[in-house]
């Protein structure tokens, strides 16, 4: 194989992994603020809290703990590490090839 075409996967492996960080970071970061009780009329809590909502749209509401936090840290938490573990998945079988 040609330098460029290796030099070409490889950032794509990286684009993959750096989006799968972000998205896990919204997630970790909403899980925060709904910890620390983020006044939800800001307007950046609410952009996380949309995105977030938006990223773990299929895991929100999956679990079904008494404590609201509990539901929160499961279901944003499960998300996170959902993309992290795939993202990087990819991302590694593709500097593989």
């Amino acid at each position: 194989m040609s330098p460029r075409y290796r030099s070409g996967s490889n950032s794509a492996g990286t684009v993959i992994a750096v989006v799968a960080d972000v998205m896990a970071v919204i997630l970790g970061l909403w899980i925060l603020m709904y910890l620390l009780d983020a006044n939800r009329a800001n307007d950046l809590v609410q952009f996380v809290h949309d995105a977030a909502n938006w990223l773990a749209g299929w895991s929100r509401d999956l679990f079904t703990f008494d404590k609201a936090w509990a539901r929160v840290v499961a279901g944003y938490g499960l998300a996170a590490v959902v993309y992290l573990f795939v993202g990087h998945a990819i991302a590694n079988r593709i500097h593989r090839n």
